[in-house]
């Protein structure tokens, strides 16, 4: 079995691609193409993890539908080997139910990082946290 270590700035460039495309332009059915069978992805904030394609998908499905707007900057990368760390900030005005909140109709700013790995072409692993603290201020969820 042959394994494909692509350079640290083609990695870059893949996230990048990922990031604009399946997140900023929700275009899901790229989880086939970006996301390897056996990928896995680790919420900090949450218990679960989520798995392979269908996992990819609930979790933009879930971000996209609480907040249609969804966009993330990418403000810092840096890559090395298999792995790219991604600081990120995200946008989007709360208009669909997240984690049973109701939406609120607010325009949120929050920033979070991901690390993801790499391997022949595809994601198999990615580790996300997110400023919840933050975001739950904004959306009025708890107190300032």
């Amino acid at each position: 079995m042959s394994t494909a270590i692509a350079s640290a700035e083609d990695n870059k460039a893949f996230v990048r691609r990922f990031i604009e495309e399946y997140w900023n332009q929700g275009n899901l059915a790229l989880a086939e193409q970006f996301v390897a069978a056996d990928w896995v992805r680790i919420e900090l904030f949450s218990p679960d993890k989520l798995h392979g394609v269908e996992g990819a998908q609930q979790a933009a499905t879930k971000w996209r539908s609480a907040f249609p707007d969804l966009h993330l900057t990418v403000n810092d990368m840096i890559a090395e080997g298999q792995k790219v760390a991604t600081y990120w900030t995200f946008t989007g005005t709360h208009q669909g139910e997240l984690n049973g909140i109701a939406p609120t109709g607010k325009k949120v700013t929050t920033s979070g990082i991901s690390i993801s790995r790499i391997l022949n072409g595809r994601f198999i692993e990615e580790v996300v946290t997110t400023d919840l603290l933050s975001l739950m201020k904004q959306l009025g969820v708890i107190s300032k």
